[in-house]
């Protein structure tokens, strides 16, 4: 039976596109699944501010009838734009274990491509460097993150049997085990750093993250710390302002830090970690990505009651001139003492990119193990 790729077009096949994945991957103990409601955001070409640089088709394949398969192509202008490229992305790329199924999906998205003058398609990638990226091919039996792609080992088998794929970046994601104290160097690096710099880590009120100015300045940091990133387009103030709503609200501000340079007046914001317990387990238990009828309880003792041994480093970013400063152990010199009391047993670095020894760097203070490793791969678009 041959395989028939449709566009997305209609609310109905917006929600099957959502859904597939839940269906491809029920009752798999590694993936962690969406919201519903945060996927439904994301490709609401009015909602999302992304929408202002990108442009997008979404596909699904069909097979006897039945979804078998999804992705979206994506065109983002300004990271094109930025980085000298003619690329069009693919994302939200799901499949069954059957190669006309990723063949017919990986076409759908070259035809788009090729379609806007572009010469090379590239993936797993979102609108921006806050969605998922990479394919995973390494790690399949540890558990995912809210924060990046879970699939099956039989995707980038595909990829190699389809031919013309080749990498164009790796990621590396840690464990970092928390100690059972402040590391003894962290602590006199504090001190030191306190001292000489006069540098300092602030722990926030809700009313200072969104009254206050603080989120949007979490999000600049981020933008400037990102910015040679592979792949990287700086977020736009509207951006910046979702983001801020998105994260801020469900954010546990003991396990929210930034670190201040008090040479400035008023005070710079120069650094930010901001972590979160793992929410993998607890979004298994949403049917479907729904919060209704259980699944809020779920996310609840997780991010409240912090009903799991896993913290998610979700995102930590220092200004460039700062880092040879050592401003990064001063997060940690706050965190740690939190980690130890919420029983966190060990830390999910998340996406790091392979060749970023700066950031790598940062782990030197723990005990440490690799156990997951992503890529993003290129084709190029034939004539």
């Amino acid at each position: 039976m041959s395989i028939t790729i449709k566009k997305v077009e209609t609310k109905r096949e917006l929600k099957k596109f959502i859904e597939f994945h839940y269906d491809l991957y029920k009752g798999n103990k590694y993936d962690a699944p969406v919201l519903y409601s945060d996927d439904a955001k994301t490709f609401d070409r009015e909602f999302n501010a992304a929408f202002e640089f990108c442009e997008s088709d979404y596909y699904l394949a069909y097979k006897d009838g039945k979804v078998v398969g999804r992705v979206a192509a994506i065109i983002n202008h300004k990271a094109n734009e930025k980085w000298n490229r003619k690329c069009v992305r693919f994302g939200w790329i799901d499949f069954i274990d059957d190669l006309d199924v990723s063949r017919a999906l990986f076409q759908a998205v070259e035809d788009y491509g090729k379609s806007k003058g572009m010469t090379e398609m590239v993936g797993p990638l979102g609108f921006t460097d806050m969605d998922p990226e990479g394919m995973l091919i390494e790690g399949y039996d540890q558990l995912g993150t809210l924060a990046t792609i879970y699939n099956y080992p039989y995707y980038p088998q595909h990829l190699e049997q389809l031919g013309g794929f080749e990498k164009d970046n790796d990621y590396v994601e840690f464990k970092i085990y928390i100690p059972k104290e402040v590391p003894e160097k962290i602590s006199k690096i504090s001190s030191m750093i306190e001292r000489r710099y006069n540098l300092h880590t602030k722990k926030l009120t809700r009313k200072e993250v969104f009254e206050g100015g603080y989120g949007k300045q979490v999000f600049s940091v981020l933008n400037e710390s990102m910015k040679d990133l592979y792949s990287f387009s700086e977020l736009t103030e509207r951006q910046i302002d979702q983001y801020v709503k998105m994260y801020m609200p469900m954010a546990d501000l003991n396990l929210f830090s930034v670190v201040e340079d008090r040479n400035f007046t008023p005070h710079k914001v120069v650094g930010v970690g901001l972590t979160l317990p793992s929410l993998t387990h607890a979004l298994q238990k949403c049917r479907k990505g729904r919060l209704w009828p259980f699944g809020w309880y779920h996310l609840l003792r997780a991010i409240k009651w912090h009903k799991t041994n896993i913290v998610d480093l979700y995102l930590i970013g220092i200004l460039p001139e700062y880092r040879k400063k050592g401003a990064n152990a001063l997060l940690f010199n706050d965190l740690i003492p939190w980690y130890i009391k919420y029983g966190f047993e060990w830390g999910e670095s998340n996406v790091e990119m392979e060749s970023n020894a700066n950031v790598q760097g940062q782990w030197d203070f723990f005990r440490t193990e690799l156990h997951k490793r992503r890529r993003c791969f290129r084709r190029p678009i034939t004539e």
